[in-house]
């Protein structure tokens, strides 16, 4: 399978992504996907300059995301792949992106989340999909950076 590494961080690209997690990996490319995203210059801008030099950058809609992954388009490459969200990635599993596991590192606290741990709130919503996707197998971590423990999110939920 293409995809290295899967992870969920409201910010994308970021220092610990861009060199912890991509080096950590060993990715080849890193593919961010969120449907707002792609229609930003500004942000494609900052996610270009973010990126690791010798990395490919791919900025893709969930749809096109979708198409191309099931196509095969990356099999020869490694692929660290980035949702901004917990629907966006419960979405790609939805349909039928073969991921087994993912890592949900930073979401910040907004109105109508709480916080289960210093990095990471979660609405109601997003509780209820982690929820729906553990018990359909996939493994759900809350992890900052890899060398941090790769508990389950299910120890944070209280």
């Amino acid at each position: 399978m293409a995809i290295a590494h899967a992870r969920v961080d409201e910010r994308l690209i970021h220092g610990q992504v861009a060199t912890v997690w991509t080096n950590t990996l060993g990715a080849q490319r890193i593919m961010v996907v969120n449907d707002l995203a792609v229609k930003d210059q500004l942000q494609i801008g900052a996610l270009k300059m973010a990126k690791p030099a010798g990395v490919k950058l791919s900025i893709l809609s969930k749809r096109k995301a979708i198409e191309k992954i099931l196509a095969g388009n990356y099999e020869e490459e490694k692929v660290f792949l980035i949702t901004k969200d917990i629907k966006d990635m419960f979405e790609l599993i939805e349909a039928g992106i073969p991921l087994k596991t993912f890592n949900v590192g930073n979401m910040s606290q907004k109105e109508g989340s709480k916080a289960i741990k210093k990095s990471v709130a979660l609405t109601e919503e997003d509780i209820q999909l982690i929820n729906q996707m553990i018990g359909n197998g996939i493994k759900i971590t809350a992890q900052m950076i890899p060398s941090e423990s790769d508990e389950s999110i299910t120890n944070f939920i209280k």
